[in-house]
């Protein structure tokens, strides 16, 4: 099993910055693959940064440029820096380990954690 949590979200004015963060346990050695999702109220959920074990990284348009996903293997932490937000990026935001390299029963959701943007 892996189970992640996540933390550093907030209340920032627009143009301001936020870095979440998402410690994984479990079988950490397992993922090969890593995303941080957000959710806004009335959306469904959607992926905005994604990273591979390998470096691989890959963000949605919406962020590019502005949000910055990375990870520290050794503490099995993962980060999202989000500069320059907007009130747009207002969510709960989520991070989940989207792929393995070896078996897993469950790959578990997080709470997540709030954004709230103020304009």
């Amino acid at each position: 099993q892996v189970h992640v949590a996540e933390s550093g979200g907030g209340l920032v004015q627009a143009g301001g910055s936020l870095r979440l963060s998402c410690v994984a346990s479990g079988d950490t050695v397992c993922i090969s693959a890593m995303g941080w999702y957000r959710q806004a109220p009335g959306k469904e959920r959607e992926l905005v940064a994604g990273i591979t074990s390998g470096g691989s990284i890959s963000y949605a348009d919406s962020v590019q440029g502005r949000f910055t996903i990375s990870r520290d293997a050794v503490k099995n932490t993962f980060y999202l820096q989000m500069n320059n937000l907007k009130s747009e990026d207002t969510a709960v935001y989520y991070c989940h380990a989207d792929d393995f390299v070896c078996p897993v029963s469950v790959s578990s959701w997080g709470q997540g954690t709030q954004v709230t943007v103020s304009s």
